[in-house]
């Protein structure tokens, strides 16, 4: 049968585009197919809605995303809801060499964009705000940055990484007038749904509210993204795929998922050392068997970005696959096929 998805999309007022999904049971595998303007345009049968693909709805020419770390911090770092930031973090593990706090945004920009230039010359360019919490701060310094950002040349929009208590309201009424003139995606850390998990990794906030940052931002016609981390302490196969449901049901566009990283340096790396038997780091394929169901388990309309993260060699203690992103994904991809997976394919509305 089809499903008649409708979604929202926002590049200025958001708009609505109808999403097909053809489910072809006798093979195991969908067809999608996009509805503009009453006009079909078929695509090739997927396994799961990539992140490419997305971008290429807002944007006729290559896109990059260029980190920055404008030297923001966290409220559960300096003391409003605790010390000593989340247990698992080490901001090194996800900072290019060009993101140094004390290079102005348009320095880190103008090398990010000299760093990523060789591939495509004609390329344009995302300014990702991705260390630490990214709208923690004045309003009108966090108005600066971003302004400073979108002042580049080449830079086409904005994606800013934060977490879901720290989107005051004055600050999303102007990212929504930010949002009528350019490209920009509200990423928040929702990391697990579940609040006991949450308390143990000292997040200091509750997945009550992730939902109400989400869906005071999607209200905006802001899109909306949203990354987790799958095999945190205390975290089953089988509330992880529960967790594939539960953020199913939010009005999320994007989603990123990582496995657990143990990270020298960190509060979870010492841990781990004291209490080994509290953690279960995945083998390769046994992820793959995870990433499948919980894919299989989303909505299908969701935009996935990434399952897996690269730590530096010299701070990863564990689990070390040896495989790029790329590699894993191509792995992901051949067992879907030979399962027949897809995603969607389990997800109860």
């Amino acid at each position: 049968g089809i499903r008649d998805l409708r979604i929202s999309r926002g590049l200025g007022d958001v708009y609505k585009r109808q999403i097909l999904y053809l489910y072809r049971s006798s093979i195991s595998k969908k067809s999608l197919i996009f509805v503009t303007n009453n006009s079909f345009m078929d695509v090739a049968p997927i396994l799961y809605n990539e992140f490419p693909l997305f971008l290429k709805r807002y944007f006729p020419y290559k896109v990059q995303k260029i980190s920055l770390n404008a030297g923001f911090t966290c409220p559960n770092r300096d003391g409003v809801k605790g010390y000593g930031g989340c247990t698992y973090c080490n901001n090194q593990t996800f900072n290019p060499e060009y993101c140094r706090t004390e290079k102005s945004v348009t320095q880190q920009l103008e090398e990010g964009k000299v760093f990523f230039a060789h591939k495509y010359p004609e390329m344009k360019y995302l300014a990702y705000f991705q260390a630490y919490t990214n709208t923690y701060g004045e309003l009108e310094a966090l108005k600066r940055k971003y302004e400073e950002a979108l002042s580049v040349s080449d830079v086409v929009g904005l994606v800013i990484g934060t977490r879901p208590d720290c989107m005051p309201d004055t600050l999303l009424h102007y990212l929504e007038e930010v949002n009528k003139n350019t490209f920009l995606l509200v990423e928040y850390g929702i990391e697990s749904t579940h609040d006991a998990t949450l308390r143990r990794i000292n997040r200091g906030h509750t997945f009550q509210d992730t939902v109400d940052a989400v869906e005071r931002t999607v209200a905006c016609g802001i899109l909306t993204g949203g990354h987790v981390i799958l095999g945190l302490p205390g975290e089953t196969h089988e509330d992880l795929v529960a967790q594939a449901a539960t953020l199913s049901r939010l009005p999320i566009t994007t989603l990123k998922m990582h496995q657990l990283q143990l990270i020298r340096g960190t509060r979870m790396a010492h841990e781990y050392e004291q209490h080994p038997e509290d953690f279960h780091l995945f083998g390769v394929e046994e992820y793959i068997d995870l990433v499948i169901d919980y894919i299989e388990h989303l909505r299908p309309d969701l935009v996935l970005e990434r399952f897996v993260s690269q730590s530096p060699k010299e701070l990863l203690i564990a689990p070390d696959w040896g495989l790029k992103n790329y590699e894993f994904n191509h792995r992901i991809q051949k067992k879907m096929r030979q399962l027949g997976a897809y995603q969607g394919k389990k997800y109860d509305m």
